[in-house]
């Protein structure tokens, strides 16, 4: 880790990313960043997503719906809006200005009007890049979770990188891999020609599970 130097722009933060380092900042106040290259990554098998059986319940159930850049401001300030957080009002404003350049990107869950939860991250080639989640209902970012990972499976991506790894990632079926195996792959993943708009959002759970095979 290091002070970033010179100041960081959204363009910058993109060749960061492909060159498989990313941004934090000690606290949401904080006007300082540093880059961070973990040791282990974190990722996310794109084809090996776990679903549990009360998961599964849920989604079958169909009491939500999901959505793509429907409120990507109000996911990344719900997921900033914690006692501890990286999310300063900097890197706010740049993932926001990654968001304008079509880099960045939200899958949100609605209960009726409510914001129940969601994820964001950053799409470069065939790499996505998680960086945060949040759950203001029930299952809220385990339901982003799964239909993102569906969609970036039907969308011809290869690389989910969760960053670093935790129970609840690991428990969707997430696991660490060396630094030296993560350039590995993110470098097969830029090669790959896509877009998060290749397909259309399948927003049935239904449809998403007959699609999982994952399921325990």
């Amino acid at each position: 880790m290091k002070d970033l130097d010179p100041p960081l722009t959204p363009k910058l933060l993109l060749h960061a990313y492909a060159s498989g380092i990313f941004p934090m900042a000690e606290s949401r106040g904080d006007p300082g960043m540093f880059w961070v290259d973990p040791r282990m990554r974190g990722v996310l098998p794109i084809d090996g997503f776990h679903i549990s059986r009360s998961l599964a319940r849920r989604m079958r159930k169909g009491d939500y719906r999901v959505s793509l850049n429907e409120d990507f401001v109000g996911v990344v300030a719900a997921c900033a809006e914690r006692a501890d957080t990286w999310i300063s009002f900097e890197i706010e404003a740049l993932y926001s200005g990654l968001h304008d350049l079509g880099h960045a990107h939200s899958m949100e869950v609605w209960e009726g009007n409510v914001l129940a939860g969601g994820v964001y991250g950053v799409a470069l080639g065939g790499a996505f890049f998680g960086e945060s989640m949040f759950s203001a209902r029930k299952d809220g970012s385990k339901l982003a979770l799964a239909h993102l990972t569906d969609h970036l499976r039907r969308c011809g991506y290869a690389l989910f990188d969760t960053q670093f790894i935790t129970p609840h990632l690991m428990s969707l079926g997430a696991f660490e891999i060396p630094r030296r195996e993560y350039r590995t792959r993110l470098r097969e993943a830029l090669a790959i020609e896509t877009s998060i708009y290749r397909e259309p959002l399948s927003a049935g759970g239904h449809s998403v599970l007959q699609r999982t095979t994952h399921t325990s």
